[in-house]
């Protein structure tokens, strides 16, 4: 096993229980997004994982995303561009990124926030990577987000050490993909 170990607001946050999760051939993709927002300390419901499928970006995660619809992959969505310039990011003044908020307006089921409401919540930051597949491909995109009613609120800025741990992680993440096909 390898031990991907970096600094994370001053705790190091360790991908080996991530690891551990994908190479149970049981893992779901909910148990996935889960693990990852341990990971970032960050709300479920701030997890987002596509897949490519041919011409678009699929929602694996969050359930109430996988039936809101796709992001065609030539649009100028920030998925469609992590995807389509194979390039990490992160914005730590989202709202000022000129992007498409369809998906922000989708109301979720049940908040992982005890006597929290999500639902008025907008996604303040986020970091964004390709995940890599077969022949070095994109297979997909995971997004990691911060949400609150200001920038203030949606808690500590992410760093370049985030964005490193992130893409240890889509490394992982690609496992699962791959043998999820």
């Amino acid at each position: 096993m390898t031990t991907h170990t970096l600094a994370v607001g001053g705790a190091a946050a360790n991908l080996d229980a991530l690891e551990d999760l994908v190479a149970q051939e049981t893992c779901s993709v909910e148990q996935l997004c889960a693990e990852l927002a341990r990971v970032f300390r960050v709300r479920g419901q701030e997890v987002a994982l596509l897949r490519v499928d041919k011409l678009m970006l699929r929602f694996l995660y969050p359930a109430e995303l996988r039936a809101a619809g796709a992001i065609p992959l030539s649009s100028s969505a920030i998925a469609a561009r992590t995807a389509n310039n194979r390039r990490a990011d992160y914005f730590n003044n989202f709202v000022s990124v000129q992007h498409s908020s369809v998906f922000e307006s989708v109301k979720f089921a049940v908040p992982d926030v005890p006597n929290s409401e999500m639902d008025p919540l907008v996604i303040q930051k986020m970091m964004t990577v390709p995940v890599f597949g077969s022949a070095n491909r994109v297979a997909g995109v995971i997004q990691i987000s911060r949400k609150g009613f200001d920038v203030n609120s949606a808690g500590r800025d992410f760093t370049l050490d985030d964005l490193e741990l992130l893409k240890q992680a889509a490394k992982v993440v690609g496992v699962f993909l791959a043998r999820s096909l």
